[in-house]
C-alpha cells in the first residue's frame, strides 16, 4: 500500500533558538516543518522505501561530480575543555584542485567516538587507496555469497557498500561537497588526555563545548550536525538532548537510549558483549596515533597522555569483573550510574535521523527512539534493517532497498542544515525490513491494521518440533490439563542467533545456526508452535509473554525467542527475551499495555531493591518483554515460541546468583487456571489459521 500525505495537514511551526553570530536570514528552517505547498524537488509518495525519485536525485548528488575536487585533512588539532582536559580531533575541509584550502565557511558535521581516530584513518586509507579502494568497494557490491556457506562474510563485507563506513569515520564526499567535518577522540581515548567516562556526565558536556567550538572556527558558518554510528550515535542523542543551540540536525546509526535493558544487564543478566568491548576500548587508548606521535613527543604531549593513561588503565574492568565475582556492584543493576547515560529522547528537538536492527545490540531502542521524539514524522526518521550491528548498511541502494546510508545522511544534512528542499523530509517516516517479507515504507510503528492478539502454550503435540526437549503448541484458546514440562540449561546457544547478536553479527560468517536456522539450540527448547496461517499475517509492535514457571533453587534463567517456522521446518528467530526470576517486579508505569488493560511490553525494576524470592519448587508468574519487531508470516509459515533454561553467552549470571542455581531444575507449569501465552499485535492472520491436523498427522506424536 501506498500511504500519501495528507496536503491539508496544517504546518505546525516551531520557534528554534538562534544561532549566536549569525543572522537569522542566513539560517535554514530547520526548525520548522516544511510547507506542503512550499516548492522542493521531487514528488515522492510515503510508502516508497528507495525514495522515488528523489531517492535517485539523493544519489546522484553524492556519486556525481562535486563542488570541491580535494579536501584537506588536519590530523592535529588540540581542543581544550572547561576544565582544562585536552581533546584531540581531525578536521577535514574542502580543497581545490591544488590542494589549497577551500576559505569560504561551511557547515560542520561532528563525529565524536573512542575507537581512536589512527582507528579511523586506516579504514580512510584502504579505501581511498588508488587502486585498493576501489577494489574493495566494487567486491563489496558485486559479491553476493547469500545462499552459500560464504553468506555471512559477505553480508559484513556488504556494509562498505552500504555506506555506514562513511558516517562513521572520514566521508570526503561530503566534505567536497559543501561541509567541514570534525572527527574528536572522546575523553581519555586515542590521543585525548583525561579519563574515560564510558558517556558520562563530563563526556556529555565535552560533546556540547565541541559543538560550540566548530561553530566559532572560521571554517564553519555556525551550522552544526551531529553523526555517528553506535557509541558516536549515542553521545550524538546525549548532546542533542542539552540543545545547544548551534545544532541543526543528528543522523544516529544504532544508537541507545536505555543502555541497561538493550545490553548491558538484559532481564537482569549482564551480556558477554560488555568485556569484550571494554576490552578492544582499553586496548586501543594505549595506541598513540601515528599521524602525530613524534610532534606529541617533542612537545611533551605523549608524556601527558602517559600520565592519564597510567591513571586509568582499565577503565571500567575491575569493577565489572567485581560486579560479576561478587553482585556488589551497583553498576550490575539498573543504577544512577545508567540513568545519568541514557540520552533524554524527549528533550531533543532538532530534526533527527535513526537506524536500528532488529537484531541489533539495541534492538529495544531501534524503535524506542522514533517513539520517544517528540518531534512531528519527517523531522524524525526511523529506518530500521533485518540485521546485526555490523552489517548495517547491507543491500542499501539495490533496487528495492532504501539508499545508502551515506546518502541518505547527506541529504539529511543538506535539508536540515542547508536549506535544500529535497525531499528527505518525505521520505518514510517509518522504513523497515519486514522479517520474512521486503523493505516497507509507511506512516506509523506498530504499522496499521494491527490489533492485540493472544496465542496459548499448551501441552498439545504440534508434530512440527520433534528435536526439541518438548513439541507443544500455540493455540487461541488454553489448554485444558495441567503438565510440567522439565528444561535444564545447555551450550547450543553458542551457535544462535543469540550468539550473533552478542558478538554484534561477527559470528554470522559461521553458519545458518547463527542467523536464519535455530534447529540445533531448539533441541534444548520447549517449543510451542502454532498451526499454519493461510494467508499473510503481519506483526508488529512490541511482545510480552506470560509464563508460570517454577524452579528448585532460589534463582532461575529463562530466554525465549519468537520464531518464524517455514514449510521445510527450518526455524527463524524474529526476536528474543529473558529474565531472571528474581527481577520479575514490574515497573507498571513504563510498561506498556492494550486499550482494554493487556500487558504487551514489560519493563522491570532489574534494581537490587526491587528483587523479589523465589520459592523452591512453587510456580511463580514471570512477563519477559520481547524486543519490538515488525514480520510477516507467508502462507504456510507458523509462530512458534521457544523457551530455555539458558542461552550462554547471549545472557550471563553472576557468581552468586550461579550458586543459588546450581544444580536447579527449572520447569514450565502448563495450569488453565494460571495459563502461559504469548501477546502481540497482528492482523487476523493466526485467528484463521487452520487449527485442524492433517489426517496424516492426527496419528503421529
Amino acid at each position: 500500500m501506498t500511504y500519501q500525505l495528507d496536503p491539508k495537514s496544517p504546518v505546525v511551526p516551531r520557534t528554534g533558538p538562534a544561532t549566536s553570530g549569525r543572522s537569522a536570514a542566513a539560517q535554514p528552517d530547520r526548525g520548522r516543518a516544511t510547507p506542503r505547498s512550499a516548492p522542493r524537488f521531487g514528488t515522492l509518495p510515503l510508502g516508497d522505501p528507495t525514495g522515488g525519485a528523489d531517492g535517485i536525485r539523493w544519489r546522484e548528488s553524492v556519486d556525481g561530480a562535486q563542488i570541491y575536487p580535494r579536501v584537506v585533512i588536519d590530523r592535529d588539532v588540540k581542543l581544550t575543555m572547561s576544565d582544562g582536559a585536552t581533546l584531540r580531533a581531525t578536521v577535514i575541509r574542502p580543497a581545490n584542485r591544488f590542494g589549497q584550502t577551500v576559505l569560504t565557511p561551511y557547515p560542520a558535521i561532528v563525529n565524536i567516538n573512542p575507537y581512536n581516530r589512527a582507528t579511523v584513518d586506516l579504514v580512510d586509507n584502504l579505501t581511498h587507496a588508488p587502486v585498493l579502494g576501489r577494489a574493495l568497494r566494487v567486491a563489496s557490491t558485486s559479491l553476493d555469497a547469500t545462499d552459500t556457506a560464504l553468506g555471512g562474510l559477505t553480508r559484513l563485507t556488504g556494509t562498505l557498500a552500504g555506506g555506514i563506513l562513511d558516517v562513521f569515520g572520514i566521508n570526503r564526499t561530503l566534505v567536497r561537497s559543501g561541509y567541514v567535518q570534525v572527527i574528536v577522540d572522546v575523553r581519555g581515548t586515542g590521543a585525548s588526555g583525561g579519563k574515560w567516562q564510558i558517556l558520562g556526565a563530563r563526556e556529555q558536556q565535552d560533546s556540547v563545548e565541541v559543538i560550540s567550538w566548530a561553530a566559532e572556527q572560521d571554517w564553519c558558518d555556525g551550522r552544526v550536525g551531529l553523526a555517528g554510528w553506535s557509541y558516536s550515535a549515542i553521545n550524538s542523542l546525549q548532546a542533542a538532548d542539552k540543545r545547544p543551540p548551534e545544532l541543526g540536525a543528528v543522523f544516529a546509526v544504532e544508537g541507545c537510549d536505555d543502555i541497561v535493558r538493550d545490553i548491558y544487564i538484559t532481564g537482569g543478566m549482564p551480556s558477554a558483549f560488555i568485556p569484550m568491548w571494554l576490552s578492544v576500548v582499553n586496548v586501543l587508548k594505549w595506541v598513540p596515533n601515528p599521524s602525530t606521535w613524534i610532534r606529541d613527543a617533542l612537545r611533551g604531549d605523549t608524556l601527558a597522555w602517559l600520565r592519564d593513561r597510567v591513571a586509568s588503565p582499565a577503565t571500567e574492568i575491575p569493577s565489572l569483573l567485581w560486579g560479576f565475582l561478587t553482585a556488589r556492584d551497583d553498576r550490575i543493576f539498573d543504577d544512577p550510574y545508567f540513568d545519568e547515560r541514557d540520552p533524554q529522547v524527549g528533550r531533543i528537538e532538532v530534526p533527527t535521523f535513526t537506524v536500528g536492527g532488529w537484531h541489533d545490540l539495541f534492538g529495544g531502542s531501534a524503535t524506542g527512539i522514533y517513539e520517544r521524539l517528540e518531534l512531528e514524522p519527517g523531522r524524525k526518521q526511523m529506518l530500521i534493517g533485518d540485521g546485526y550491528h555490523f552489517d548495517v548498511g547491507t543491500g542499501h541502494g539495490s533496487s528495492s532497498a532504501p539508499p545508502r546510508l551515506d546518502v541518505l545522511e547527506r541529504a539529511w544534512f543538506d535539508r536540515w542544515l542547508k536549506g535544500q528542499r529535497n525531499g528527505i523530509d518525505f521520505y518514510g517516516p517509518v522504513t523497515m525490513m519486514q522479517q520474512g517479507g521486503s523493505w516497507t515504507s509507511g506512516p506509523s510503528f506498530p504499522r496499521p491494521g494491527v490489533r492485540p492478539q493472544r496465542l496459548y502454550l499448551t501441552d498439545d503435540a504440534s508434530d512440527t518440533a520433534e528435536h526439541s526437549v518438548h513439541d507443544g503448541s500455540l493455540s487461541p484458546v488454553p489448554g485444558q490439563g495441567l503438565s510440567s514440562l522439565h528444561v535444564r540449561p545447555d551450550l547450543r546457544g553458542l551457535a544462535s542467533r543469540d550468539m550473533t547478536q552478542v558478538t554484534a553479527g561477527a559470528s554470522m560468517v559461521f553458519g545458518n545456526s547463527f542467523t536464519t536456522d535455530a534447529r540445533f539450540q531448539e533441541r534444548g527448547a520447549l517449543s510451542f508452535t502454532s498451526a499454519p496461517v493461510t494467508a499473510a499475517t503481519h506483526l508488529s509492535g512490541a511482545l510480552n509473554l506470560r509464563l508460570n514457571v517454577a524452579t528448585t533453587a532460589h534463582e532461575a534463567i529463562w530466554a525465549v525467542t519468537v520464531n518464524d517456522v517455514a514449510p521445510d521446518g527450518s526455524s527463524a528467530v524474529l526476536t528474543n527475551g529473558a529474565l531472571s526470576a528474581t527481577n520479575r517486579a514490574l515497573d507498571r508505569s513504563r510498561s506498556s499495555f492494550t486499550d482494554d488493560g493487556t500487558l504487551v511490553g514489560a519493563y522491570h525494576h532489574l534494581s537490587r531493591k526491587r528483587k523479589l524470592p523465589v520459592p523452591a519448587d512453587e510456580p511463580v508468574r514471570i512477563d519477559i518483554g520481547l524486543v519490538p519487531t515488525d514480520a510477516v508470516l507467508e502462507p504456510g509459515h507458523r509462530l512458534r515460541v521457544d523457551v530455555y533454561a539458558a542461552s550462554f553467552p547471549r545472557y550471563l549470571t553472576v557468581v552468586p546468583d550461579l550458586l543459588k542455581a546450581r544444580g536447579r531444575r527449572q520447569r514450565l507449569v502448563l495450569d488453565p487456571a494460571h495459563p502461559s501465552y504469548l501477546t502481540f499485535l497482528a492482523d487476523d492472520g493466526l485467528a484463521r489459521a487452520d487449527h485442524r491436523k492433517p489426517e496424516s498427522e492426527s496419528t503421529t506424536r
